[in-house]
């Protein structure tokens, strides 16, 4: 299954899912961020790879839905998370929000 984590700048809490979940009970996982700058910007690829994609806030689906159209968000599951930006990078309570919450969705081991 591949999972797409998407937040802001793509530095901390998508980034962090990335890292944590990437080969998990066979989970292919990438990352990205929906600002100018982010360390890697969700694109077109992004979205159409994706099996389903988990964003932080519902920022994130405003700001996909504002830079791609119908046809390229038609049919993906977005899922999201509800959490803010008050972590850094690999931050334990980060993680374990994380964990919890996409278990929801995702088998994980």
């Amino acid at each position: 299954m591949k999972l797409l984590f998407v937040c802001s700048k793509n530095k901390w809490r998508s980034l962090t899912a990335e890292k944590i979940f990437h080969g998990k009970n066979g989970l292919d996982v990438k990352s990205a961020g929906t600002e100018e700058g982010a360390r890697i910007k969700v694109t077109e690829g992004h979205i159409g790879w994706a099996d389903i994609i988990f964003v932080m806030e519902r920022k994130h689906i405003r700001r996909m839905n504002q830079y791609f159209s119908r046809l390229v968000l038609e049919g993906k599951q977005i899922i999201c998370l509800d959490i803010p930006d008050d972590y850094t990078f690999m931050d334990p309570e980060l993680v374990e929000i994380l964990s919890t919450a996409v278990s929801e969705y995702v088998s994980l081991p």
